[in-house]
């Protein structure tokens, strides 16, 4: 088959075949391969080109939905529909239709600012996740009016009967109808490490699960050797690999950092609800002038609302993103960056994650699995004579290459083969030894080989197989399959000579030993797992693997896999039982995917923040499902299409630098969200009392819009801030309950001081007359600027600032440079439009006091939070 690469695929129309996936399949399991044929309206020599066409109008073309990139009108329209952005908007709207072009253009531009740059960054996101969503499709050779033919994949139908050989992709949900050495590889679909053999002999009544099937093969799965033919049974979105698709395109719900930022943000929404009517009542009513009052409620309303946050989320999330790429991870979507540094639960897939994907031979031993280098001599060359294409098997044998000079596998000449079939599970090949004298090495399943053994060699020694050491035996190798081995037993029989062999001389054979393969465990697994462990992430196993060999890989890289969930224990509980077992269980074999994304579903009602790895076809609807997917850039479409990140690399050490990076980008959003939070809140408190008390506005309207716009830019630089390393060292999940006691214990701070300067201005510096109202409004205007920006450096940190932990030079540089502003301007050629006026001399070293005393009560608060757990 050969690949070419397409546009996005169209779904179809759910075929005229009732029932669903897993029952249309087990169907055709279970008949005989005539009868199946008889099922589809079709027949050996295939179907009539007009019956193909006919059926591809009624089901639609053999194709999966895929995700649609968003245009740049869409996120336009979302950066536009932010709550923050529409209220700004609105006010910017009010101010200008009442003559307040300055407010309004201030407005404007703060709403062009965070706009541009949500906008901007996400739509380099989208692009770069566009360039990862390219499918693949195959043409398949079809049979159709009896003879083969190339057809596009899309073009197949329900009843097309397909030629398959070594290479192939699985281009439909098939029924085998003949089969020749016929294995497939469909480790993407069910996590088994080891090619599957397939067959055309029907399943009994009692069949197992439908992705155990060996005489069905599943679209996207490949074919590793062998010849086959096979009848289509369901195409497009009716197919395993079509269900999957529809989980994965299935609309995502807001993760919990979504979640978060729309609560904090209706938060703020819900203060300036209460506080613009009540500060514009207050106002009016103490002061007499509405249209006044009017304008410094709107200013009020601009001030508390914090506009920069979708900017400020923005730019941090695209910073990480930017700083994962150059570690080897790509961000499909920007907010998943924050899911990962809150992950406590990191779900995984074990082919390719854990282990190095690719099958080595373990062992070579003799009966009693003591290692016995003869016994590989013999299985290499079995596998160096065989004629064909080898399996990974072969392969791995053959990787012992020393072996040929060891044993002079040269000086053997290769006499007659006896070929695998799928009711044997065995092959030999008969070679003359340098010696003289033919061999017969015969190679296979332990118990197919068992049977037509009459002896076994040990230490040199012939033995009988007599029935009571027949059991012994067998717990030898049973021994190795319960360690996750693959075993196959190694058997001989020597020959004077004969012209030609046939399975009928596979008997009277000396059993010689086992040979064991395994995929083993990644070295980088094991030091992996102890750092997520380190940094607070519990790691559980979700394979379709077998109990076996899964227990030895979690073994080997110190995952404890005590109890232990098979996908039909999973299928049988409910989710409140699922829920319960997920919290104690490490691993999980033999699932499904369905049972994957339950796995995943049920560790999140738990409370989990839950991330899934994985590439496989069978992995998509668990990426979909869990708070942050991550696939690898070798994955299959599917599973790119669901996940959320992409690993350059498949190893769990690049994912922990990834959550690392995570956790700094969550810190530094936060910083943020608390900054602005508790900064409003003593707002609050401050604008009421002043409006309550003053005879005039505490604030100009303008010098408020003004305040507001240098505060925000002194912010702007937080993305670049470096983080302490203990606000990295575990998960970070977003908690309002952490934010609101913030914001009720820091908040107030600023009003204490805002207080104590109305005091100053007031009494020692006679502002206390509508006509000195400008000198104390400059006085407030520079205290309240300089108190908010230097703030951020005791919030940003849980150490002590400026001594233990430091700003980043940019956030450093910014503050001070806001601050020199604050300071210029009661004096620049600006001041008489902002309605300023110089401050005396004494009132500089009276604001240092004030600076210095607020910094030491807002660390000795933040500093008694800390120590009680409440932030």
């Amino acid at each position: 088959m050969r690949e070419v690469l397409p546009r996005r695929l169209r779904p179809n129309q759910r075929p005229e075949h009732a029932g669903t996936v897993s029952e249309r399949l087990l169907a055709a399991a279970r008949q005989e391969g005539v009868a199946v044929l008889a099922g589809q309206g079709s027949r050996p020599g295939g179907l009539e080109e007009s019956e193909a066409a006919r059926r591809l109008e009624s089901v639609g073309p053999n194709a999966v939905a895929g995700e649609e990139g968003r245009g740049r009108l869409a996120l336009l329209g979302r950066a536009l529909l932010n709550p923050l952005v529409v209220l700004l908007a609105a006010l910017a709207v009010v101010s200008a239709s009442t003559g307040d072009i300055r407010a309004a253009v201030v407005m404007g531009l703060m709403i062009v600012l965070g706009v541009s740059l949500r906008f901007g960054q996400e739509a380099r996101a989208d692009s770069a996740a566009k360039k990862l969503r390219a499918m693949i499709r195959v043409t398949a050779t079809v049979v159709r009016d009896g003879s083969p033919r190339e057809v596009p994949l899309a073009e197949l139908v329900p009843g097309d009967v397909v030629h398959l050989a070594a290479g192939d992709m699985i281009p439909a949900d098939v029924r085998v109808l003949s089969a020749k050495d016929l294995f497939v590889v469909q480790a993407s679909l069910t996590g088994e490490s080891m090619p599957v053999e397939k067959s055309e002999t029907a399943e009994p009544a009692a069949a197992p699960s439908f992705s155990e099937l060996r005489n069905v093969c599943f679209l996207g799965t490949s074919v590793e050797t062998g010849t086959g033919t096979a009848v289509v049974v369901a195409t497009g979105e009716a197919t395993c690999l079509g269900s999957l698709a529809r989980a994965v395109a299935a609309p995502t719900a807001p993760t919990a950092f979504d979640r978060g930022v729309t609560r904090f943000t209706w938060l703020m929404i819900r203060f300036i609800l209460v506080m613009v009517p009540l500060v514009f009542l207050v106002n009016g009513l103490t002061k007499g002038d509405w249209r006044e009052a009017f304008f410094f409620a709107l200013a009020v309303a601009v001030g508390l609302t914090p506009e920069m946050l979708p900017a400020i989320v923005t730019v941090c999330l695209t910073k990480g993103a930017m700083l994962m790429a150059g570690k080897k991870t790509i961000v499909k979507r920007l907010h998943s960056i924050q899911n990962l540094g809150a992950m406590n639960v990191l779900c995984t897939d074990k082919t390719g994650t854990l282990t190095a994907d690719r099958v080595v031979l373990e062992k070579h031993c003799d009966v009693e699995l003591n290692e016995d280098d003869e016994v590989l001599a013999l299985a290499y060359l079995n596998s160096h004579f065989q004629t064909g294409l080898r399996n990974v098997l072969d392969r791995a044998i053959l990787a012992h290459s020393e072996t040929q000079e060891r044993f002079h596998v040269p000086e053997h000449r290769k006499v007659d083969e006896i070929p695998y079939d799928f009711v044997r599970r065995l092959m030999s090949v008969v070679v003359e030894r340098p010696g003289g004298g033919h061999r017969l090495i015969c190679k296979g399943a332990p118990e197919e080989v068992f049977r037509r053994c009459a002896s076994f060699e040990l230490d040199g020694e012939r033995l009988p197989m007599e029935h009571v050491l027949i059991d012994d035996l067998r717990l030898e190798y049973e021994a190795l399959s319960a360690d996750g081995f693959r075993v196959l037993a190694i058997a001989f029989r020597d020959f004077e000579g004969k012209s030609s062999y046939s399975k009928t001389d596979e008997v009277e054979l000396v059993l010689r030993g086992y040979v064991a393969f395994f995929d083993p465990p990644k070295d980088s697994a094991r030091p992996a797992v102890e750092a997520l462990r380190r940094h607070g992430i519990e790691v559980k196993v979700l394979t379709g693997d077998s109990e076996a060999v899964s227990r030895k890989v979690c073994h080997d890289v110190g995952l404890p896999a005590g109890r232990v969930l098979l996908g039909s224990e999973v299928e049988a509980m409910t989710d409140a039982q699922l829920a319960e077992a997920a919290a104690e269980a490490t691993l999980f074999a033999r699932l499904a995917p369905g049972h994957k994304q339950r796995v995943v579903g049920a560790l999140q009602r738990s409370g989990h923040v839950v991330g899934f790895l994985g590439d496989g076809l069978n992995d998509g609807p668990a990426l979909r499902a869990a708070d942050v997917g991550i696939s690898v850039d070798s994955a299959t479409d599917v599973a790119r299409e669901a996940a959320d990140l992409i690993l350059l690399e498949k190893s769990l050490m690049v994912l922990d630098d990834g959550i690392l990076e995570g956790r700094k980008v969550f810190a530094n959003i936060l910083k943020y969200v608390r900054m602005g939070a508790s900064s409003n809140f003593g707002n609050m408190f401050s604008v009421l009392g002043a409006s309550a008390l003053l005879p005039f506005l505490p604030m100009a309207p303008i010098q408020i819009l003004a305040n507001n716009l240098l505060y925000d830019v002194s912010q702007v630089p937080i993305p670049t801030d470096a983080v302490d390393p203990e606000q990295i060292e575990r998960p970070r999940p977003w908690s309002m309950r952490e934010i609101t006691r913030f914001i009720l214990f820091i908040g107030p701070c600023s009003s204490v001081f805002d207080y104590t300067t109305y005091g100053l201005m007031w009494f020692l510096f006679r502002a206390n007359d509508p006509g000195r109202a400008s000198l104390f409004q400059t006085g407030w205007f520079v205290e309240s600027l300089l108190t908010q920006t230097l703030v951020i450096h005791v919030i940003r940190t849980n150490r002590l600032p400026f001594v233990q932990s430091r700003a980043s030079l940019p956030l450093a540089l910014t503050s001070l440079a806001v601050a020199a502003v604050g300071i210029w301007l009661p004096v620049s050629p600006f001041a008489a439009a902002l309605g300023f006026t110089g401050l005396p001399p004494l009132y500089w070293p009276l604001l240092f006091a004030t600076l210095v005393l607020y910094v030491l009560l807002t660390q000795g608060v933040k500093a008694w939070l800390l120590r009680r757990r409440w932030i």
